[in-house]
């Protein structure tokens, strides 16, 4: 039994579109199920996946919440059927099914006749659907085998191979995170993940448009690489209009191929946010039957484009090697974050969801978003939302952790997605760096995989010939890297000789001080770009007690550990943070502790970096997002809230900064030195105070100087000795100020340190959706935060993470649908502080 389809048809010129999106049912076919369970024609939703069909029809639970996400294991480990049937007529020459995404392994049939077997989630997929469509009624099976199955089947064809997952993701091309990861659930789902529809088309279709867009002196200069789809023969003309700018070229009968240059005048750059505007200008190109002038035209296709040039400077120095990124001939310091699937179920993000992670993005300071190797190939919303935003991107290709097999056919599958991956993405101005991998050449040479492997391949092919060919043939304007980390080589092949995780050339991933030291241990690194770092901490409050219902909640309370993937991720935390503080015998004051040492932490490792530059260009914080709700490495977590470490990155990234860092061994003046960073074009100029005081706010020692920092530049200053070595340690801090902009050292950690308990007046001023919560020390407050989502989960506020000395104020704005009182968010589970978690 099956409903009719809805054909939601969208008509471009004499192209008429059909979306079949309702009226599909989904069944079990195969495998496992739970007793008694009906699991036949379960209505179901495309663009979809089983796990949220099942869901939505009450069959299962939430697999987010709670345990739910073990116990639905057999939902990947069977197999399962989508059905529709559409009605259909034929009105023109051609009609095609597309497909645009399948979640995995499926085989498709029209009207009982097999016509496509898929086997990669990340391609799409077009058939001729004309020989087997009928006048009438017509039926659409997909039918998808188990990834988990299909995966272990494939990885004994392939040969073991090493990964770092319980399933051989590497087997086959599924978004690796969705067989689970150190922060997301497994569920190796299965679905029509992404659009499908009818296209009926008639003489021929723009079957590719690829734009490269280049500037030359004040011109915008664009090459619209064009390919058509043909059902007959005739003569084409095709037109592309850009800033004002048109060309024309005809096809002549049987032509399949063409390039349309134009150029634009004096045209606006794309800059990454914080460098100039991110300017953007509509390409259109119409393809036509030639003796057709003035009819509509058979396709149309558009897109907004941005003019850039971008370049990769990796100068050899007495340091070693750089890794620099220049925007437009101007370097560009990368304040980055890592970028994750927005959700264990892809399809569920759509545009008003990637437009919120990327304004967070922007509110945390960020200029560059990696979308990493494990996830997917990010959306054109996405894409589209930091071209506006000038949000620089790094896509991955899809290779993580793992060694992967260069046999048939998977070396074609992959070279078949990457493809029209670049073809896709390129024309995006924002995308900068494509990248053949995730950690796989550190793998080779430093995980013991040479030995594991035994001689078998296990994806340098990939990333050190088929990849970088087709970058250079198809996205030109584009960056390349063979890996991430990677040292660059002398003839650009890989050496297995040389260590791709060389801090002093090219890029490094730290990740020994999150699963074995103190967080302190970055000032040890001077690398000259950092592509991933980070520390966990869990989600905000509110996410956290949505998604675990445990009584007692503790942190090793049943749903807790559901909820952290990591390897002895509790055990890192607590020994993450006992440098710092004592662990709390209390579940509010964990949490808040555990998030604060999170926030620290990286916010420590970002004012180091910067504090390098220009020896450092860099960094690329683990992670942004997340996908679920989960203790993990994310700034903003699974249900969209920010935690305090986007308030930390949000302070670390600001344009203009004040950090105090050791000197180094190569000062014996001081050991202290004050880094004002100008990442801004114009010069910052005034007095730079630099103070010791006690932490009940007295002046012991002070020193006052002029100084300027050019554009896009640093000031480094010794301390003088005086201000720089206490008297009393656990009393006292160093402040240094410029133009209003702050930094302090500490030296005691605020376990050891003389704070005093929370000492401050209140007042709050109520608006319409928006309270302004004043706070003023009366002794110093450290790192000051208002957790409003305590009190009403949709509450937001616009700043972390204050430290306040003693009479000085802050004022938090808090946005709230509902009315908060001062007493509420005064009160010690809302307010926090560092003072708070010292006894």
């Amino acid at each position: 039994m099956t409903e009719t389809v809805s054909l939601l048809s969208t008509d471009g010129a004499s192209m008429k579109r059909s979306a079949l999106t309702r009226g599909w049912t989904l069944s079990h076919t195969a495998g496992p199920r739970p007793a008694g369970t009906s699991l036949d024609h379960v209505p179901a939703a495309v663009p979809g996946t089983v796990h949220t069909d099942l869901l939505a029809a009450g069959a299962v639970g939430d697999p987010y919440l709670d345990a739910n996400e073990a116990q639905q294991a057999w939902i990947g480990q069977s197999d399962w059927r989508y059905t529709a049937s559409f009605e259909w007529s034929p009105r023109t020459a051609r009609t095609d099914l597309v497909f645009e995404g399948l979640d995995t392994v499926a085989t498709v049939r029209l009207n009982g006749q097999p016509f496509l077997h898929a086997e990669n989630m990340h391609r799409s997929y077009r058939v001729d659907a004309g020989p087997l469509l009928a006048e009438g009624t017509n039926h659409l099976t997909v039918d998808f085998t188990s990834a988990v199955r299909e995966a272990d089947r494939r990885s004994l064809e392939y040969g073991a191979r090493p990964h770092a997952n319980h399933h051989p993701y590497n087997s086959l091309r599924k978004m690796a995170c969705s067989f689970g990861w150190d922060w997301g659930p497994d569920t190796a789902t299965a679905g029509i993940w992404r659009p499908v529809r009818l296209e009926e088309w008639s003489t021929a279709r723009l079957a590719e448009v690829r734009p490269v867009a280049r500037v030359e002196g004040s011109d915008g200069l664009v090459e619209v690489h064009l390919q058509v789809e043909r059902d007959s023969d005739e003569p084409l003309l095709v037109t592309a209009t850009v800033g004002g700018a048109s060309s024309q070229a005809e096809l002549p009968r049987g032509a399949t191929a063409t390039v349309l240059a134009l150029r634009v005048p004096d045209v606006d750059l794309w800059w990454p946010r914080g460098h100039g505007d991110a300017a953007l200008y509509g390409l259109s190109v119409e393809l036509r039957a030639a003796d057709s002038a003035g009819t509509a035209p058979l396709d149309s296709w558009s897109r907004r484009i941005g003019f850039r040039t971008v370049a990769l400077s990796m100068p050899d120095d007495d340091a070693g090697t750089g890794f620099g990124i220049e925007i437009n001939g101007k370097p560009v310091f990368v304040k980055g974050a890592n970028w994750i699937p927005d959700d264990a179920f892809p399809h569920r993000v759509g545009r008003d969801r990637y437009a919120r992670r990327i304004e967070q993005a922007v509110g945390a300071g960020l200029n560059l978003l990696r979308v990493w190797g494990g996830g997917i190939y990010e959306s054109e919303d996405f894409y589209s939302l930091c071209d506006e935003h000038g949000l620089m991107t790094w896509q991955d290709f899809l290779f993580a952790c793992a060694a992967y097999s260069e046999d048939e056919p998977l070396r074609s599958e992959i070279d078949a997605e990457a493809r029209e991956a670049v073809v896709r993405l390129a024309a995006h101005p924002s995308l900068i760096v494509l990248n053949g991998n995730n950690e796989n050449l550190w793998g080779y040479t430093d995980w013991n995989w040479q030995f594991l492997l035994d001689g078998k391949s296990w994806g340098a092919e990939y990333y050190y010939r088929l990849l970088p060919d087709i970058v250079a043939e198809l996205a030109p304007h584009v960056l390349y890297t063979p890996g991430s980390p990677f040292t660059p080589t002398r003839n650009g092949d890989f050496d297995p000789s040389i260590e791709p995780n060389d801090p002093s050339k090219g890029t490094m991933h730290i990740w020994d001080l999150w699963n074995e030291k103190d967080y302190l241990h970055y000032r040890d690194y001077r690398p000259r770009f950092v592509a991933e770092f980070g520390w966990q901490g869990p989600a905000v409050w509110a996410t956290l007690t949505r998604a675990v219902g445990d009584d007692p909640l503790t942190p090793e309370s049943p749903g807790m550990i559901s909820h952290q993937k990591a390897t002895e991720g509790n055990t890192k935390l607590t020994r993450g943070l006992l440098p710092h503080f004592r662990v709390p015998d209390e579940i509010h004051d964990w949490h808040w502790a555990m998030q604060l040492n999170q926030a620290n932490a990286v916010r420590t490792g970002i004012e180091w970096f910067r504090s390098l530059a220009p020896h450092c260009t860099g960094s690329i914080v683990w992670q942004l997002n997340d996908c679920w709700p989960v203790t993990s490495w994310a700034a903003v977590d699974g249900d969209g809230r920010e935690k305090p470490l986007w308030g930390a990155l949000r302070a670390a990234n600001a344009d203009r900064l004040v950090t105090i860092q050791p000197a180094g061994p190569a000062s014996s003046a001081s050991p202290l030195a004050a880094v004002a960073i100008n990442d801004t074009d114009e010069a910052w100029e005034g007095e730079l105070r630099v103070a010791r005081r006690s932490l009940r706010g007295e002046t012991l020692a002070e020193a006052r100087t002029s100084v300027t920092v050019a554009p896009r530049s640093i000031a480094r200053l010794a301390i003088e000795e005086r201000i720089a070595l206490p008297e009393e340690p656990r009393s006292e801090m160093v402040v240094a100020e410029l133009g209003g902009v702050r930094g302090l050292w500490s030296f005691a950690e605020c376990r050891d340190q003389a704070l005093e308990p929370d000492d401050f007046s209140a007042e709050l001023e109520r608006g319409d959706g928006l309270a302004v919560l004043r706070i003023t020390a009366n002794t110093l407050l450290r790192d000051v935060t208002v957790l409003p989502d305590r009190l009403d989960a949709g509450a937001r506020v616009d700043q972390m993470l204050i430290t306040l000395l003693p009479g000085e104020c802050a004022e938090f704005r808090i946005s709230s649908g509902v009315p908060l009182t001062l007493e509420q968010l005064t009160s010690r589970e809302v307010l926090r502080t560092a003072n708070q978690l010292v006894r």
